[in-house]
């Protein structure tokens, strides 16, 4: 039995679903078998007329032989800005302990931005 808990999927996860599956030359029934789920549960969520749990994205991203973030996601939706993609490319390049000195100062200022988030009311 599915988990009463759904998501709220991007737009386009309803033709990457389809892709994807057709990619692996699966028919709907053929992946609903294969994740134990009713095909008409495959139907909708091509459709998008329905998300799945959690749980279901697991069985389906197995099935697919994809990554949760490739069923899910645009190519540029995650990851960082254009302007920061060469600063952490560079970080590969440093040993562990600078590497924990970046995270840190990395997480000192998101907690900070978070406050001034909360602070001014998101403004």
């Amino acid at each position: 039995m599915e988990s009463a808990i759904t998501w709220l999927l991007p737009m386009d996860f309803p033709k990457r679903l389809l892709q994807l599956r057709k990619l692996r030359g699966l028919t709907q029934q053929g992946l609903s078998d294969q994740i134990t789920l009713h095909v008409n549960q495959i139907k909708r969520y091509e459709a998008g007329t329905a998300q799945p749990t959690l749980e279901t994205l697991v069985r389906l991203v197995k099935a697919l032989h994809v990554t949760l973030d490739e069923l899910v996601f645009d190519d540029d939706e995650r990851g960082p800005c254009e302007d920061f993609k060469m600063q952490f490319e560079a970080l590969r390049q440093f040993n562990d302990k600078e590497r924990m000195i970046a995270k840190e100062l990395l997480d000192s200022l998101i907690l900070k931005h978070a406050a001034n988030q909360l602070s001014t009311g998101g403004a």
